[in-house]
């Protein structure tokens, strides 16, 4: 099945490179092109987008808000937005997680990371390695607690540290998790795969498929990427400087 893809950049020659590129891959094709947000998500509606690759910086609607409204229309529930970000703007990353991205990528990616981040998207994993970039997720996530978190159950008000993104995802249900639910969640937040996880825990990756999906509904997360938020602001990992997460302990 071909996967349908939609590019939001406020920049033509960088659609028109993205364009060529990924309509070389036979798995996959560009079915519009949006210069602005407001424009992608109508496109994403009208085109039956899969994958919608976006810019946030773009003038009047950006990428973020962009993605905010495919992540609240329920027509638009199938949509994956993979994120294109750039070294110097990290701060979004945690922004566009937020808001309801599966995933993101810098605009430095070899044209071969990009096609397996968008088939990677579309078959609804998240694009959350390597280990160093979910370290870097961390340590924005902890700018949301206080500094003496001492119970590992921080927020702005003692809470779900929401501080308003609308993500959807509070991380307020962590008491409904099993032991090995809390456990996988740890490990998806380190970045890991459901592979590199069934190794880690002597399981299948099925099981940890349906670990996963069933951790989703728990805590209210549409997908893999709002788990890693779950994950941080809810203090069941901390972030340690640089050097990835650390799982917190069973209360």
């Amino acid at each position: 099945m071909t996967i349908r893809v939609l590019l939001a950049d406020d920049q033509a020659l960088l659609r028109s490179a993205f364009r060529v590129l990924i309509d070389s891959d036979p798995g996959l094709e560009v079915v519009g092109e949006a210069s602005d947000g407001a424009e992608a998500v109508r496109l994403a509606r009208e085109r039956r987008a899969d994958v919608v690759l976006m810019d946030i910086r773009m003038p009047g609607t950006d990428g973020l808000a962009a993605t905010r409204l495919i992540g609240a229309d329920p027509d638009l529930a199938g949509v994956r937005v993979l994120v294109l970000t750039t070294f110097e703007a990290d701060e979004y990353v945690v922004a566009a997680l937020r808001a309801g991205a599966s995933g993101f990528l810098g605009k430095g990616a070899e044209p071969v990371e990009l096609l397996t981040a968008i088939r990677t998207v579309a078959a609804g994993e998240s694009l959350l390695s390597p280990v160093a970039t979910t370290a870097l997720i961390a340590s924005f996530l902890a700018q949301d607690r206080p500094a003496a978190d001492g119970d590992g159950r921080g927020g702005r008000d003692g809470g779900s540290g929401d501080g308003g993104s609308g993500d959807g995802a509070d991380g307020g249900g962590l008491d409904a998790l099993t032991s090995r639910e809390r456990e996988v969640l740890a490990l998806v937040a380190e970045g890991l795969s459901n592979r590199d996880i069934g190794e880690r825990l002597s399981v299948s990756p099925l099981t940890v498929k349906t670990h996963v999906n069933r951790t989703m509904t728990k805590v209210g997360a549409r997908d893999r990427a709002q788990l890693v938020v779950v994950a941080y602001r809810s203090g069941l990992v901390r972030p340690v400087h640089r050097g990835g997460a650390r799982p917190l302990p069973p209360p």
